[in-house]
């Protein structure tokens, strides 16, 4: 058992249990090739995983779990025959731990920009600062630009919020089911976006200014009354993290102008927006077979504080038959 405990300058813990489906469907039976999974939460201080089922229909004839070089888990799962239908059934329960963003704190010399990192920090922080698209025009430096202060050091705290709440108020949020992000300079062209549209543009923004980040992929918990107009749940959420000293990774939702963890459960943390992809495979079969896939999330909260049993052991139940 795992016991739970408070966390000194933490909201109090709730449990959270998100169920996430996929369903595909085809017109005749087709083959499948291997499917990636990265479903399972990153267990930390700030969210202990408890429960995690998976259910895969048809059977798959293995699957196996392994850590990717991020140090995320992934799933791998290979098939064979055909069938019409291949799902992905998964639910994962955790104990939720909101951190205070505004009592978080900096080292003396990191708390105002510009800073540099220490040597012992730069090298494994080197590849999240580079840049990952090309900006001839220089039109991202500009943008981040603007929340420096003309005269003097800037707040670096004031300096990460002030870029956070600007994406919320100034874009419009498009929910985009297609694969992939746009372009950071399209973000900024069109003022609107996807969640992982908006994580990229501002990852680019700090990168721009020198300052390490990365995105992260997982789920949103929107409470009943709403959560204050907060948009992104239902679906697979994602934002960034940025590295300063003294707090370390500090998580940033510029969707919702969120700084710091409330109600964000991180799944994938990575360098790079491709990198972090919850379900990817092959099937064989003609184009025209595939008829079209549904995806559900949800995040709720629970109404009782039962204990809850151990998550050493995966509970990864497999249903159906292969046709």
């Amino acid at each position: 058992m795992h016991p739970r405990q408070s966390i000194p300058g933490a909201a109090p813990m709730q449990l959270l249990t998100v169920r996430h489906i996929t369903s595909y469907r085809y017109r005749q039976p087709v083959a499948f090739g291997e499917h990636r999974m990265m479903l399972r939460p990153r267990d930390s201080y700030d969210q202990k995983l408890l429960d995690v089922r998976l259910d895969i229909t048809p059977e798959p004839t293995s699957l196996r779990w392994l850590h990717d070089v991020f140090g995320n888990c992934v799933a791998i799962a290979r098939f064979s025959g055909r069938s019409t239908d291949l799902c992905f059934d998964s639910t994962i329960r955790l104990d939720h731990s909101p951190s205070n963003a505004v009592e978080f704190q900096i080292e003396d010399y990191a708390s105002t920009y510009p800073f540099s990192y220490g040597s012992e920090e730069s090298p494994d922080l080197l590849r999240s600062i580079e840049r990952q698209y090309f900006d001839p025009g220089r039109e991202i430096d500009g943008w981040a630009r603007q929340f420096l202060r003309r005269q003097g050091p800037t707040g670096t705290r004031e300096l990460l919020a002030a870029m956070t709440l600007a994406i919320k108020e100034r874009f419009t949020y498009v929910s985009r089911p297609e694969f992939g992000t746009q372009d950071p300079l399209e973000t900024l062209k069109l003022g609107s976006g996807s969640c992982r549209d908006f994580a990229v543009l501002m990852m680019e923004a700090v990168r721009s200014l020198g300052l390490a980040a990365r995105f992260v992929s997982g789920y949103l918990y929107v409470p009943e009354d709403g959560g204050g107009g907060r948009v992104g749940g239902g679906a697979t959420h994602a934002w960034l993290q940025v590295y300063i000293p003294g707090a370390g990774w500090l998580e940033l939702d510029p969707t919702n102008g969120v700084v710091g963890n409330r109600d964000l459960i991180r799944v994938a943390v990575v360098r790079d927006a491709r990198h972090a992809v919850p379900l990817s495979g092959t099937w064989t079969g003609f184009p025209s077979d595939f008829l079209g896939m549904d995806v559900t999330v949800s995040v709720t909260a629970d109404a009782t504080e039962e204990e809850p049993r151990s998550p050493d052991a995966v509970d990864v139940r497999r249903s159906g038959g292969i046709s």
